[in-house]
């Protein structure tokens, strides 16, 4: 017997809109990783959002997923895991898991994906979320993203889905030689920042301009 869950995430209805969203919103923007590329098209971002907008999923724009907080524009997050330049055997630290979506994506690209949501209702549902897109090598918590996970510390790489700016314990928390990414800024104007770990020094680059929720402390567990 078919298991439905299986051919909901199969779903052919939303089979074409996923491959235009690669083909004119990535590629035609200048995504080249072609395993970022993959990830896009494989990942059902139609799970990530209100049933009442899925029909929107696949469109160029961030969506609401509640709690004041929204996923992505496909762009985004496609540009932000394709500047992590991740080989497969990277452990990854998220802070802001949101609905989830992000750190489906990633989840295809490394050994593993630890990621930190601060608003409890939120991390509830990207577990359940990401329960139903069959990933396993997902490890969630509710709490401060501000202070990383030193429990599974030191990490290949982290990512930031939030705009704001970095925090040391961040940087403590990476191994040699390991990359931060993260939008940089603030009142919604917002920079991509990469910081590489090196032995005496923290290298810098700058790239897309972009507008982000704002990064906050604290746990919100209403």
């Amino acid at each position: 017997m078919k298991n439905p869950l299986l051919s909901e995430i199969a779903s052919p209805t939303f089979d074409r809109p996923r491959q235009r969203m690669v083909n004119d919103q990535l590629k035609a923007r200048g995504i080249r990783d072609e395993h970022v590329l993959a990830a896009m098209s494989s990942v059902p971002r139609h799970l990530f959002v209100d049933a009442a907008l899925a029909a929107r999923s696949y469109q160029d724009c961030a969506l609401p997923i509640g709690c004041g907080q929204t996923i992505s524009q496909p762009y985004m997050v496609a540009r932000m895991t394709e500047l992590l330049e991740l080989k497969g055997q990277e452990r990854v630290l998220e802070i802001g898991t949101g609905c989830g979506y992000q750190t489906a994506v990633l989840s295809r690209l490394c050994r593993r994906v630890y990621s930190i949501e601060r608003i409890e209702a939120l991390q509830q549902r990207a577990r359940k979320n990401l329960r139903a897109a069959r990933l396993a090598n997902v490890m969630l918590k509710c709490g401060d993203g501000m202070e990383g996970w030193e429990d599974y510390a030191p990490f290949d790489a982290i990512i930031v889905t939030a705009g704001g700016f970095a925090s040391e314990l961040w940087l403590q928390q990476l191994k040699p030689g390991g990359v931060l990414l993260l939008p940089e800024g603030s009142n919604g104007s917002h920079r991509l920042v990469r910081r590489r770990k090196q032995a005496h020094v923290i290298a810098e680059e700058y790239f897309d301009a972009c507008t982000f929720v704002p990064l906050l402390r604290g746990v919100n567990h209403h």
